[in-house]
């Protein structure tokens, strides 16, 4: 995975992200998590983007460049991770919805707490930051020059395992069939309308 391959819209680049994987290094172990499921967010072109009204402190890494972490608070409980995309100064990104930890296993249950079974560790994107141990210090993160925190490629997905569909609880453009995921896959985490959709 490298900057080419994430300088493109985010609708094109989030079905190419099933399948890469992403790793934190810590002092305590790596852990790393395949990932299963995006949704893409087109910036000033799209009403449920954190960018649709433009640049704010909160949303700047979302303008640039491609290939950083874009972490925030969703609902002042769980961080999401998104990696931005796109041309640098047009603020698109990808959310990481859930993933398949390959790598820490155990970490990963440690973060998450309890008798979590596989499948759920990284469904859902607060669960999916919270195995991988990413929070507000990782915003703004360089994915491709070897920090803590890397995408890389991982397996080739087939084309005929990827399902598209609408977003997952979001209240606007809550239509648009911006959500990837793999077909079948345990992982993947359920789809909820908002009951704020319009």
């Amino acid at each position: 995975m490298n900057f080419t391959d994430l300088a493109h819209p985010a609708e094109e680049v989030a079905p190419k992200l099933l399948g890469a994987v992403l790793t934190h290094e810590t002092p305590e172990g790596a852990v790393s998590i395949t990932i299963t499921e995006t949704e893409a967010y087109s910036g000033s072109a799209d009403p449920a983007s954190h960018a649709y009204r433009g640049r704010t402190p909160r949303n700047a890494v979302m303008f640039g460049p491609a290939g950083h972490l874009y972490v925030y608070r969703s609902h002042g409980l769980h961080w999401c991770a998104n990696i931005v995309t796109g041309t640098d100064g047009i603020a698109t990104a990808v959310l990481i919805r859930a993933g398949r930890v390959v790598e820490g296993e155990e970490l990963a249950r440690e973060r998450r707490g309890g008798k979590v079974e596989s499948a759920r560790l990284a469904r859902g994107p607060g669960n999916f930051c919270q195995a991988l141990g990413i929070t507000a210090e990782h915003n703004g993160t360089d994915l491709l020059t070897g920090a803590s925190v890397t995408l890389s490629a991982g397996e080739p997905v087939p084309a005929a395992l990827i399902r598209v569909g609408p977003r997952v609880g979001v209240s606007k453009a809550h239509d648009w069939q911006h959500r990837f995921y793999l077909a079948g896959d345990p992982t993947v985490s359920a789809y909820r309308l908002s009951p704020r959709a319009k």
